[in-house]
Parts: C-alpha cells; sequence; structure tokens
C-alpha cells in the first residue's frame, strides 16, 4: 500500500465516525485487515483513510465502508456465523458501480487473485467482471457501456 493511513491515530474519534456516516454502506469481518485493505486499493481504487490491524475505513467512488477483524467482533453474535467459514461472501456481490471493470481485472490477475467472470458487456447496459478476494468476497466492478 502506498499510503501511510497505519503510521498515524485515527482522523476522528469512533463515536463522531460512526455519527458521521450516511446511507447505505457496508462493514466486512475479514480475517486479515492489511491484506483486504490492499486488494480493494491495489485492485479497485480504493482510498483507505485510515486503518490499523485491526479496523479499516475506505471510501470509493463516493461511499464508505469498513473492515473488522474478528477479534474485534467478539461477543458479537455475527462472529459465529463466520467462525471457521471459508469463503465468507458465499452468495453475496459487492458491486462498484463506475469502478472499470477492465482495469480492475488486469490488477487482480497481476496480483494473483481469483477472476471468476472475465469483463464482458452484460445486458443489463454495464461491462462487469467477478473477482473473489482473499475472504471470498466477491467484488463487482461494473461501469456503464457506452451506447
Amino acid at each position: 500500500m502506498t499510503d501511510s493511513s497505519t503510521d498515524r491515530e485515527p482522523p476522528v474519534s469512533a463515536p463522531d465516525y460512526g455519527r458521521s456516516l450516511r446511507g447505505i454502506g457496508f462493514n466486512l469481518l475479514v480475517t486479515d485487515v492489511p491484506r483486504a485493505v490492499r486488494f480493494v486499493t491495489e485492485v479497485l481504487g480504493a482510498t483507505s483513510t485510515y486503518h490499523n490491524d485491526s479496523f479499516a475505513a475506505l471510501r470509493l467512488n463516493g461511499g464508505e465502508f469498513m473492515f473488522h477483524a474478528d477479534h474485534t467482533y467478539r461477543g458479537n453474535p455475527l462472529l459465529g456465523v463466520v467462525a471457521g467459514v471459508e469463503g465468507r461472501g458465499a452468495g453475496v456481490e459487492l458491486r462498484i458501480y463506475g469502478c472499470d471493470p477492465d482495469l480492475a481485472e488486469t490488477r487482480a490477475r497481476a496480483l494473483g487473485y481469483t477472476v471468476l467472470a472475465g469483463s464482458i458487456d452484460k445486458p443489463h447496459g454495464l461491462r462487469e467482471c467477478m473477482i473473489m478476494d482473499d475472504d471470498g468476497y466477491v467484488w463487482v466492478p461494473g461501469a456503464a457501456i457506452r451506447g
């Protein structure tokens, strides 16, 4: 990763960050936060606003999302659902609109990630591909087909 967001304190407190969130977002429990950050920054072009070994706050195409390490969810019922599960993202597509699928696919292949489906124009007006990260989450970068 090219940023230094792990070398500094969080830009805001956790309560202030939580109160700032709007719209729809998502949080993914991941087995290795820095590895997950590396995937979304290097393949999808996300920006890490802050991350450490336990937590990451990220931005992509105007949206915000988070990663939490498993140990941060002790006492949370969701941890029991994912404990020991391979391919945590089974059945979920994380769609990133306005993200160049050809570029993301090229980056993913160069970095050794699994490309489930290469970039293709779809009948619903988007060009998209499907890429799996190390935790089994499937990311679908897509862009409108010029027409």
